[in-house]
């Protein structure tokens, strides 16, 4: 079946006790049975739960992956990839990332005992350096789009250079989702997601999920999952069935309104720089082009006033709501040095590009041209 009907339909079996088309939502906590050690394949919800198994089995088959593990947060996702490594364990991980991902790795995994790189730019020489400065190289860590400079990464090269160095290659495809990118296809050992995001797309669901290339990778993450109890409740994952059935048609109108209101930005008064890959004037547009089906919903931009007017432009916006988080239905508008990237100290954002007029705009499903206007009259102001 093609993604769309996977999307609809895997995970998804009607009740066979009812007919009932939409499966029940299993909202129990344990399963009677029959006698000790036997029962009809769960014992207890955080060990296993039939509506996050149809989540984890849509997830997998989006993503071209043997199995997924749901998680309660996309960090609780990241956290069991890192966390099923050993002490010792080297990580590279993407030089311009999400700042609860940066905290992360700096102040909980450092400490715990994993050596960390950041190469200091996307091209794939600064990658390999990174590689260079650890003693036991065993993880891969990409975002591509990257938050928020939308960087984009070529994936298919960068994991054979990972796989060189005998490293796991991990993806965060939470920018791009499945519908517009594969990571695995590429070379990937996994795809991770912050489901609350695009996957969701409605803004009402906190969740994160791995998928692994193949169910053997997948078993350590999912011994954690089941240990560590960071699970999803079965609303949250009814919620994101829901959410995912839509997701082509979604991401289809996240990327038309993106395009056209990154191509009526750029030039525009006040706007210092336009960053979407479906800019021809984008540095990796190319590569966008080549690994990703289309560019996606995500525009950030650069605003000549610097931090001041930034502040501005998210205060005046109307239809854009000035918040956290990205990927659902309506817009939003975040100021990264404030907001998403504050725990990354302020000269290593500066160093990376994440300066003071930085704007991120997770452009909507509403009616572009009010989008547009929207953004214009803020920067009037």
């Amino acid at each position: 079946m093609e993604f769309e009907t996977r999307s609809i339909h895997t995970g998804q079996v009607p009740d066979p006790s009812t007919g009932a088309t939409i499966p029940p939502v299993y909202l129990t906590t344990t399963f009677t049975q029959k006698a000790p050690g036997e029962h009809l394949g769960y014992d207890y919800s955080r060990s296993g739960n039939p509506t996050r198994n149809g989540l984890e089995e849509v997830l997998a088959s989006l993503e071209g992956g043997e199995a997924a593990a749901a998680f309660a947060s996309g960090l609780a996702a990241e956290s069991a990839v890192f966390q099923s490594l050993r002490p010792g364990d080297g990580i590279v991980a993407s030089h311009d990332l999400y700042g609860g991902t940066f905290r992360l790795l700096d102040k909980v995994f450092r400490p715990w005992g994993l050596e960390v790189a950041f190469p200091e730019s996307a091209a794939p020489e600064a990658y390999q350096r990174a590689f260079a400065q650890l003693k036991r190289p065993r993880l891969l860590w990409l975002e591509t789009p990257t938050n928020p400079l939308l960087d984009v990464l070529d994936i298919a090269a960068l994991a054979a250079l990972g796989k060189r160095h005998g490293a796991l290659v991990a993806v965060d495809n939470t920018f791009a989702t499945p519908y517009l990118q594969r990571p695995i296809e590429l070379g990937a050992d996994f795809a991770v997601h912050s489901t609350t995001k695009y996957l969701g797309g409605h803004s009402d669901v906190v969740s994160g999920a791995v998928v692994a290339r193949t169910a053997e990778l997948l078993e350590p993450i999912r011994f954690l999952q089941n240990a560590q109890g960071a699970v999803p409740g079965p609303l949250e994952c009814y919620l994101l069935q829901r959410g995912i059935k839509t997701l082509a048609v979604r991401m289809d109108r996240h990327s038309d309104n993106a395009g056209q209101l990154a191509v009526a930005l750029a030039g525009d008064g006040g706007v210092k720089k336009v960053l979407y890959p479906g800019l021809a004037s984008h540095p990796e547009h190319e590569i966008a082009k080549r690994q990703m089906r289309r560019f996606g919903g995500m525009v950030s931009i650069e605003l000549e006033g610097g931090e001041a007017a930034a502040r501005r432009f998210c205060s005046r916006l109307r239809v854009f709501a000035c918040a956290e988080s990205l990927g659902g239905v309506e817009s939003l508008a975040c100021h990264p040095a404030s907001m998403t990237h504050a725990s990354i100290p302020p000269d290593i954002r500066e160093a990376r590009g994440i300066t003071g007029g930085l704007v991120r705009l997770s452009v909507g499903i509403e009616n572009v041209n009010d989008l547009i206007a929207d953004v214009r009259q803020a920067l009037a102001g």
